[in-house]
């Protein structure tokens, strides 16, 4: 597959299933497009390994939080290997996260990015990146 396909596919799919929706029950569709040792960097935080590890991370995610992404702009390099994409998450905070301010439903719109690494057909690794200090001001940290 196609790099490019590969990472629109990873969004599109994200985006119909689990927290975008509301309805976690087709996670698994999500999940089946990582490789079962799959690298996942978190934003400011540490690496975490595996495919159930990522499900145990979607499935907090699933519980803190409502997005969708939009505006998704794909790059990846000639051989396929390595990709990177821009996006816009546009969320809801659900239930507070560890550490993070109390949440209250509120919304927010943040620019991301992602860095990808691919094999045979599915994602390797995955680094999320966004301005957690905007984040934190959108929910009204501090407020």
């Amino acid at each position: 597959m196609d790099a490019h396909a590969l990472i629109a596919r990873y969004y599109a799919t994200f985006n119909a299933t689990g927290n975008a929706t509301g309805n976690a029950g087709d996670r698994e569709a999500f999940l089946a497009m990582l490789t079962d040792d799959v690298a996942h960097d978190i934003n400011q935080g540490g690496r975490e390994a595996g495919r159930d590890a990522f499900r145990a991370f979607m499935a907090r995610m699933d519980r803190c939080y409502r997005e969708q992404i939009t505006d998704v702009v794909t790059m990846a390099s000639a051989d396929g290997v390595h990709a990177a994409a821009t996006y816009v998450v546009h969320g809801t905070y659900l239930a507070t996260d560890d550490g993070l301010p109390e949440a209250r439903g509120q919304t927010y719109t943040l620019p991301g990015g992602a860095f990808f690494t691919l094999r045979d057909g599915q994602v390797a690794r995955v680094a999320n990146f966004y301005n957690l200090q905007d984040w934190l001001a959108q929910v009204g940290a501090g407020a």
